[in-house]
């Protein structure tokens, strides 16, 4: 999620919306065959629901600019409206790219006029919850970038997110690494045992994190399609090199803490164009691409073509789909026709349009949005969709 806007795969992202300078074109240059698949998710059944974090059946989840202002305004958490059930507060951000050391501060009165003061944010996080709302720390963002290379910043890295934990009384971590933070070594290509060093310190971090914390702990994360779904088709450098590394990288992390995440919503905008289960590839605009994205997550898939390298399943109730709330937030903003579209399709099996799934998920937990901001920037027009279509 960034702090700026958006024009394509291959720009940053910006304060109005979240973007990532994921390199499509190195990605081209690969000459893995573009094949279709079948659906895996019989083979490799999803797991055992794990005690997570309680949430509704249907959640509303949102980012708020707590630490930076845009264009977009600034939102007082207390003011953050009764629809949004997981409030992400943007961003956490390290000392330094390897530091591990992750730094969190509201944002400057002189940036943000009104902000409120270190009191009133921490009574607002308990009001909050008392509401029955999460509150979390999202580390990462277009600025954040994040690498873990030494055992060293595993560490501080631990110890730097739980004093913001503590500090102000959250509920737990939402993860949205972004631009170089993951990427795969050379002949790194078994996601089930990484050993690429950023992978497998993030893997250890978060599971001291939720061992550190116990089974209410939320813990969520914010991957791009690049990260993930992409995986499908391109896994890091590929057999013979030259492929974009961080191509799919997040996969083993999913893979590793699938039983201890609570939520993953992929981000479904500012991406290129994402070859899904059917072999085709689906372009952001319309119910479509949130339709095959998610289907992947729900389905599983093979990792690179390779059927016998198969992402498994995720549990319905673990995945919620992300969407700019505005067309401001984030390029491929669809209208509140293709939301309810792409939500009827996935949860009743109608209004599919070209893209068929392969089941039918009524448990699907929900939607994400960048941002709380730009949807009360655009007059709440995401949240009344989610609302109304969730009751």
């Amino acid at each position: 999620m960034n702090r700026r806007s958006l024009s394509s795969w291959t720009s940053r992202r910006s304060r109005g919306g979240r973007v990532r300078c994921a390199a499509a074109a190195a990605v081209a240059v690969c000459a893995l065959a573009a094949t279709a698949v079948a659906p895996h998710a019989a083979a490799h059944a999803a797991p055992a629901a794990s005690r997570a974090a309680e949430l509704p059946e249907h959640a509303l989840v949102g980012y708020l600019h707590a630490s930076f202002a845009n264009g977009s305004g600034y939102t007082r958490l207390a003011d953050v409206p009764d629809s949004w059930d997981i409030i992400d507060l943007a961003f956490g951000e390290p000392t330094s790219v390897t530091s591990g050391d992750i730094r969190f501060s509201l944002c400057p009165p002189a940036e943000c006029p009104g902000v409120e003061s270190e009191a009133e944010f921490k009574a607002a996080v308990k009001a909050k919850q008392q509401a029955g709302k999460k509150v979390l720390i999202s580390v990462g963002g277009q600025n954040g970038q994040v690498r873990l290379t030494t055992p060293q910043a595993r560490d501080t890295f631990v110890d730097s997110v739980s004093s913001i934990i503590d500090t102000y009384g959250l509920d737990g971590l939402d993860i949205d690494f972004e631009g170089h933070s993951l990427s795969l070594d050379d002949g790194d290509t078994d996601f089930e045992n990484p050993t690429t060093p950023v992978i497998v310190h993030l893997i250890s971090a978060l599971r001291t994190l939720k061992e550190r914390y116990g089974d209410e702990f939320t813990l969520t994360m914010a991957p791009e399609t690049f990260f993930v779904q992409l995986g499908h088709q391109y896994y890091g450098s590929g057999p013979w090199g030259g492929q974009d590394p961080r191509a799919g990288a997040y996969l083993p992390v999913i893979h590793a803490l699938r039983d201890d995440l609570t939520l993953l919503h992929v981000q479904d905008y500012n991406s290129g164009p994402i070859m899904g289960l059917d072999g085709q590839y689906h372009t952001m605009g319309g119910a479509d691409f949130h339709i095959a994205m998610t289907d992947m997550l729900l389905t599983g898939f093979p990792i690179a073509g390779d059927p016998d390298k198969v992402f498994p399943a995720l549990r319905p109730e673990q995945v919620a789909i992300g969407m700019p709330a505005t067309p401001q937030a984030g390029n491929g903003h669809v209208p509140p026709a293709e939301v309810e579209k792409a939500l009827d399709c996935l949860t009743k099996g109608s209004a599919c349009g070209p893209y068929t799934p392969h089941g039918t998920w009524p448990a699907l937990r929900g939607l994400m949005a960048w941002s709380v901001n730009w949807d009360r920037y655009g007059g709440d027009e995401f949240a009344t969709t989610f609302d109304r279509y969730f009751g």
